[in-house]
């Protein structure tokens, strides 16, 4: 039954944490009242006699004192820091005893100050040393108890001697019960209340009824009119229909359970245990809840990939297992309080051990199936493993623990560790109940996506699934081990141990301080990304700025921002980085000479973003590259090629190198278009036909016109190019490419020949060339004579 209000205790673990550390900071110490609680802790250590329960209370009164106490060392006293600096500006005492009397004696009041101020954290550091050291020896009993009572053995249920008492034992508690209602129905006094409540008691039943049994089908029906109303949100309406169909029949017999209480006819033993069952009641319908959104015939709501046929036989083993669970509970209440003897608890824990033994095996079986079949033919198991989801796999090694457990468990439950068994079959239980609630809960978190959003999630490319699950993860973990037997004491030493921290030379750093800074931190940058997100899309924008004085004026807000928010969080988190100056003085020569080209490239994109020789947008040539800057970053430039390749260059490159811009401060540029034509055409005419051709463009400018250079007299041609200024450079291929169609066309359709290359070969000697052919050689030729 602790296994059962784990998530309960969880929640309350939470909130007494909160509440204990705003206590523990703001109550003062009271060292009688400490010396007291320390003393009652060490005699009940001493002698051992006191109980678990005796134990826990010292315990919790030992930590909360525990508490104060380190917040008494981390406050410490601010004027500590200034009578240090005071003292160290006097300098070290001479050793000739030459010192001047009045800084003699300055220096001496500022020990004596600072012995003072220090007295009361000494003090708080001791008695922390002792507490820890009480808590400690609890925590040491408490758990040698725990695992002897695990490892005691007890009567064997399979000695048919116990099987009689057992069943006998069983029935007494309800025997009693129904001796209670007869005398109490014998009684004048009592019917008369009874007729007097009547009214209540009947409304109270009717409520019951009316939300055992109406309930579920009014809910159905307002699921189909919210699915009818709405387009999007139908997996949120979903998850909140089913809670109210596993809340509301509870609340149901639970005024049930009122309605019965009222009337009077139980007596004190019939009282405490009829509160039970609205508790079995509602592990019923957790656990039908879980299975019915974990293993759904409907694809959308399933959770666990399987086929139809093993989630419905994966419902009907859930549902049985919480049948099994809820009798569990009942029985353990009645031994807690008494009601059976210990062979009940034997032989009965045995059978529900082994039917929840089988379950598990089967269920275990059911999971390790989870995820797609594959191909026996096809596909290998490497393949097959490659292809499962992190939650396939999960539930594949979540089965494989129960196959084992439901193996184990009532294996030991038959020769008599019954603690074990039960320390093992219900944890298990209670897992696969959180991991089911974990992946609804992911579920959950993605129809919220899409019910605010109205897309989709994609899973495959956004991080919100990984982030929630890790969120999710974090959160179960103490639930996890509240299952699995931890103490609430476990997880409160846990806390204490982080708020502690440790210590670095003189100076203690705690967790909690990082904590503050990195939420320090990231307050700061998201104001920062803010701030540049309305700089850039509506500030900047209205102003006469250009493109690239905007993206230096958003990137230098963004450093800057960053850096006030490392400042801002350290001062927050109150780190003292003295302590850390020798190692950092150490290692400052290694990492220099490791991150100078980093350091080089970093200052070099301060320089880019403050002289702007570049910016987003421009063709530049740099290292033989051209392309289209893209992104200026701190360390390195980002261009786009002509070929869509996307290439990384150094900022200190583009700093410490040439570096062509073709289009900064306007897209002006010019073109050259080399062209040749034969010997013997008419050169004027070859002139205004460029000239023409040029001028009719509607790309090139006509201030400054467009010129035609006669270059001179080529091996093959004679030579032309026409120089002409274009309004957009980054046109230039469109441009040459259309006016050497022109050129080509024009030529031609003006009889103008474009020359290419030719070579003749004039052999000086032909005939010294003939003696090189073989005399022997076969004619093919019959006419032809022989030499």
């Amino acid at each position: 039954m602790t296994h059962l209000f784990a998530a309960l205790r969880t929640a309350t673990f939470l909130f007494l944490l909160a509440v204990q550390t705003v206590w523990a900071q703001s109550t003062p110490m009271d060292y009688t009242a400490w010396e007291q609680v320390a003393s009652r802790a060490e005699t009940a250590i001493e002698s051992r006699d006191a109980s678990t329960e005796a134990l826990e209370a010292l315990r919790s009164d030992v930590s909360s004192y525990r508490d104060q106490l380190l917040g008494l060392q981390n406050a410490g006293d601010p004027r500590l820091s200034t009578l240090q600096s005071q003292l160290e500006a006097l300098g070290p005492a001479p050793e000739d005893g030459s010192e001047p009397e009045e800084i003699s004696q300055r220096r001496q009041e500022l020990q004596r100050q600072i012995t003072q101020l220090q007295a009361p954290l000494l003090r708080a550091e001791e008695a922390y040393n002792r507490a820890d050291g009480v808590i400690n020896a609890i925590d040491e009993i408490i758990r040698s108890r725990e695992t002897e009572r695990l490892l005691q053995r007890d009567s064997g249920p399979l000695d048919p001697r116990l099987w009689a008492p057992a069943v006998t034992s069983l029935f007494v508690p309800f025997n009693e019960i129904v001796s209670e209602v007869k005398a109490n129905w014998t009684n004048e006094v009592r019917r008369k209340a009874l007729l007097d409540q009547l009214p209540v008691i009947l409304l109270l039943l009717g409520m019951s009824l009316l939300l055992v049994f109406r309930a579920p089908k009014l809910i159905d029906r307002l699921g189909s009119w919210l699915r009818a109303k709405t387009r999007r949100g139908t997996g949120v309406w979903s998850t909140v229909l089913s809670l109210l169909r596993l809340l509301l029949p509870t609340a149901g017999l639970l005024l049930f359970v009122l309605a019965f209480n009222m009337s009077g006819l139980l007596g004190p033993r019939g009282t405490q245990i009829i509160f039970v069952f609205p508790l079995m009641l509602f592990v019923v319908l957790v656990a039908r809840w879980l299975a019915a959104e974990t293993f759904s015939s409907d694809d959308e709501i399933n959770t666990i990939s399987l086929s139809q046929q093993r989630r419905t036989e994966a419902r009907y083993y859930v549902n049985s297992l919480s049948w099994l669970l809820a009798l569990n509970t009942f029985f353990a209440y009645l031994i807690e309080n008494g009601e059976l003897a210990n062979e009940t608890q034997v032989v009965l824990g045995f059978v529900i051990h082994l039917l929840c033994g089988l379950i598990l095996f089967r269920l275990g079986q059911i999971l390790r199936r989870t995820g797609p079949q594959p191909d026996p033919d096809t596909v290998g198991v490497t393949d097959e493993v490659a292809q499962l989801s992190f939650p396939s796999r999960l539930a594949r090694l979540t089965g494989q623990g129960a196959m084992l457990v439901g193996v184990v468990g009532p294996l030991l439950s038959a020769i008599g560790y019954f603690n074990i068994a039960e320390a093992l079959i219900f944890p298990t239980i209670l897992t696969l109940g959180l991991f089911a609630l974990l992946l609804m809960l992911q579920r959950l978190i993605r129809d919220l996506y899409h019910l605010f959003t109205g897309s989709p999630l994609d899973e495959s490319q956004s991080l919100l699934p990984v982030i929630s699950g890790s969120v999710l993860t974090l959160v179960a973990l103490p639930v996890l081990a509240l299952i699995w037997g931890a103490r609430v004491a476990d997880l409160t030493e846990l806390w204490s141990r982080f708020q502690a921290g440790f210590s670095f030379g003189e100076t203690r750093i705690s967790p909690t301080d990082f904590l503050t800074f990195a939420f320090v931190f990231v307050i700061g940058y998201i104001l920062t990304r803010l701030l540049q997100g309305g700089l850039r899309g509506s500030v900047l924008p209205k102003t006469r700025l250009d493109k690239g004085g905007q993206t230096a004026i958003v990137s230098g807000t963004g450093y800057l921002g960053i850096f006030l928010s490392v400042i801002v969080a350290i001062t927050a988190a109150g780190i003292d980085l003295t302590a850390l100056a020798f190692v950092a003085g150490a290692l400052s020569v290694g990492i220099g000479f490791g991150l100078q080209n980093i350091v080089q490239n970093f200052v070099s994109g301060i320089i880019l973003l403050i002289e702007r020789p570049i910016s987003e947008g421009d063709w530049i040539e740099v290292n033989g590259q051209h392309g289209t800057v893209r992104d200026i970053s701190v360390r390195s430039t980002r261009i786009e090629t002509f070929d869509r390749t996307e290439v990384i260059v150094p900022n200190a490159d583009l700093v410490s190198n040439s570096v062509t811009n073709y289009t900064r401060g306007n897209t002006l540029g010019r073109l050259v278009v080399d062209v040749g034509v034969a010997y013997g055409s008419d050169t004027r005419k070859v002139e205004d036909i460029l000239y023409k051709i040029a001028r009719n463009h509607e790309m090139v400018l006509m201030n400054p016109e467009p010129f035609v250079h006669f270059k001179g007299f080529g091996a093959d041609a004679l030579d032309f190019d026409v120089r002409m200024i274009l309004r957009d450079v980054t046109k230039i291929l469109v441009v040459r490419t259309e006016v050497n169609h022109q050129i080509a066309e024009t030529f031609k359709k003006e009889g103008i020949e474009i020359p290419f290359a030719q070579r003749d070969i004039w052999l000086r000697n032909p005939e010294s060339l003939q003696g090189v052919w073989p005399a022997t050689a076969p004619s093919n030729d019959p006419e032809e004579p022989t030499s």
